[in-house]
């Protein structure tokens, strides 16, 4: 495979769609947040409480996610660096490295993904079996 100058800039769009979805996460997380935070001072429950540290481990998750993400980005921008300056060589290495930490990435997401899907299964079956009593 050669190695040009717009493989690593390929990345900068996909990586900067995720960086945006991943903040997006997190702002509305943080919102939340915030309102459990509240919401458990005024009237203290387990349940708020068990809320909030699920939303505390999908927060680190998504902090990790921007870490890997935003370094995948350095490391693509280095790799462009090097490709210019001839550097071959360490630009294939530094393009694996960067492709390997977005993987690592994606698949924190996927993670955050399958840990806010329980939590929202969880309050539908709270509905559900509230409904039944009806």
């Amino acid at each position: 495979m050669e190695l040009t100058l717009s493989t690593p800039a390929l990345f900068f769009s996909a990586i900067s769609l995720l960086m945006l979805a991943f903040t997006n996460r997190f702002l509305a997380l943080a919102q939340l947040v915030r309102t459990l935070h509240s919401e458990y001072k005024t009237k203290p429950s387990v349940v708020i409480m068990g809320q909030i540290k699920n939303l505390r481990r999908r927060l680190h998750l998504i902090r990790s996610m921007q870490v890997f993400g935003i370094t995948s980005l350095l490391l693509c921008v280095l790799c462009m660096f090097l490709i210019y300056i001839q550097k071959m060589l360490i630009a294939e290495f530094i393009f694996g490295i960067s492709m390997i930490l977005l993987i690592i990435s994606l698949t924190l997401s996927i993670w955050e993904i399958q840990i806010s899907v329980k939590a929202l299964d969880l309050h539908l079956s709270d509905v559900e079996n509230s409904g039944k009593e009806l």
